[in-house]
């Protein structure tokens, strides 16, 4: 019986970086990168070795098959980069952590066109003098919903902070305590409003709140009214909130204008969600709010940015802030926004929105497919794959409380947990990104394009032999 090796003389057999570089594998590796990210993956391979030996991973000497296969695989991943594209089967449509949502291909042929050379981004064409980068934007916008003028920064945050920053700095922000909304990645509003350098105002309680309350809470420091999305909370039951309409008319009579985070920024009416109370843009502009702000890569379906819509004076203060030059979008969001915007103006809809309204039939047919491509790819014969029906959600902190029915592909394999199974996705190439509900490791076809039907069978296929 083999006696196993003591963790210091496991450690002594690691080769050094300069005996690796020695080795005739090493000259055989096709298409060689640089010697930088050469020795920097040998010594990762052998970093990795080390610390699986001093955690008791390792009982025997590492052969040199496997340090060769462990510095391919680093070489593979230092080419590759950290930012990679992946498979999103976990049928949040606009997954903040994933990226949220696919531009439209009009729209990334746009932002390829406007990173492959110079362009017009502040630059009169007609007259050969300065221009301004929000022009390009404004025109488009104002004509899909209805506002006034129009102004674009990176994110909503960046969006809220300036229109807060512009019209109530050192002055109160009148605000219902049941829309202090806190949302993903440590956005709280109070916070904003704090940085923005705006007083904080809080009126009726957590879930009731009266017109009266507003009207009482409005003084000489007033600077505006705010009304903030929920995004992903709703508040039902025995709760209270005035109607839009009614706070605009307020605004009107106190002389304060109403400000409203949309946070989501739905262009058009889905009849599929009409029910999750979800606001249209062109609606809350037609109701009279002074000023509004979403998201660019919500349910919008375009790249990331802060949206600014309303009165032209308003957004001319918010345009003149020194703030705004720190918050300003590049060229290449500007491009992919633009032509997210022609597609609604063609009277088409982006990809984000076409997963949200993708019928169920047409997601059981992706998901028979699959089952049936997995069978065949299972070359140890030890997995079961199953379809059935679930639910899943947007995501993004669109459509909160709104479940969307779908269809998932459940992946088992007898002596392994479902976060083995995950594990072994997720570290693939294209990493796939399923979920884990109720002990089952699942693939949630909404999310899958079909033409990613076959990344996952790729996957798969080399999961699969290893019993």
């Amino acid at each position: 019986m083999p006696v196993r090796e003591s963790k210091s003389q496991l450690l002594r057999t690691l080769p050094s970086v300069n005996e690796v570089l020695s080795w005739p594998e090493m000259d055989e590796m096709a298409d060689s990168p640089s010697r930088e990210v050469f020795v920097r993956a040998i010594r990762t391979a052998v970093q990795k070795e080390r610390e699986r030996i001093q955690k008791g991973e390792r009982k025997r000497e590492p052969s040199r098959p496997e340090l060769v296969l462990e510095i391919q695989n680093q070489v593979a991943s230092l080419r590759r980069g950290s930012l990679r594209r992946v498979v999103n089967a976990t049928g949040i449509v606009l997954h903040t952590n994933l990226g949220r949502a696919l531009l439209d291909p009009a729209a990334i042929e746009r932002v390829t066109e406007a990173a492959r050379g110079y362009s017009n981004l502040e630059f009169e064409l007609e007259s050969g003098s300065r221009g301004e980068r929000s022009d390009h934007l404004q025109e488009l916008l104002c004509e899909l919903t209805g506002a006034e003028a129009a102004f674009v920064v990176n994110n909503n945050a960046g969006a809220v902070l300036l229109v807060l920053n512009t019209l109530a700095e050192g002055r109160e922000v009148v605000v219902s305590r049941g829309e202090l909304i806190e949302i993903g990645g440590s956005f709280r509003l109070p916070e904003v409003m704090e940085k923005s350098g705006a007083i904080l105002k809080e009126v009726g309680t957590t879930n009731r709140t009266y017109l009266r309350d507003y009207a009482q809470a409005v003084g000489t420091e007033t600077a505006v009214l705010l009304r903030a999305h929920p995004s992903n909370y709703r508040i039902e039951g025995f709760s209270t909130a005035p109607a839009r309409s009614e706070l605009v008319a307020l605004g009107k009579e106190k002389g304060v204008p109403v400000f409203e985070d949309l946070g989501s920024g739905l262009m058009v009416p889905l009849p599929e969600f009409e029910s999750s109370g979800e606001p249209i843009v062109s609606l809350v502009i037609r109701d009279g709010v002074d000023v509004i702000t979403f998201s660019g890569d919500k349910l919008l379906g375009g790249p990331q940015a802060g949206i600014i819509l309303g009165k032209k004076d308003l957004i001319e203060r918010i345009r003149k802030n020194s703030l705004a030059r720190a918050l300003r979008i590049d060229k290449l969001t500007l491009a992919g926004l633009e032509a997210t915007l022609m597609v609604y103006r063609d009277g088409k809809l982006p990809p984000a929105l076409q997963a949200l309204k993708t019928p169920l039939k047409e997601l059981k047919g992706r998901a028979r497919r699959l089952v049936r491509k997995l069978k065949t790819a299972d070359r140890s014969g030890r997995f079961q794959c199953t379809a059935f029906e679930e639910e899943s959600q947007a995501g993004g902190g669109s459509l909160p409380g709104f479940s969307l029915p779908t269809m998932v592909v459940s992946v088992h394999r007898s002596g392994s947990s479902p976060d083995e199974i995950s594990q072994a996705f997720r570290l693939s190439h294209p990493p796939v990104i399923g979920r884990i509900r109720e002990n089952r490791f699942l693939l949630d076809l909404r999310t899958v394009r079909p033409d990613e039907i076959e990344d996952i069978v790729r996957v798969f296929s080399l999961i699969s032999p290893q019993g």
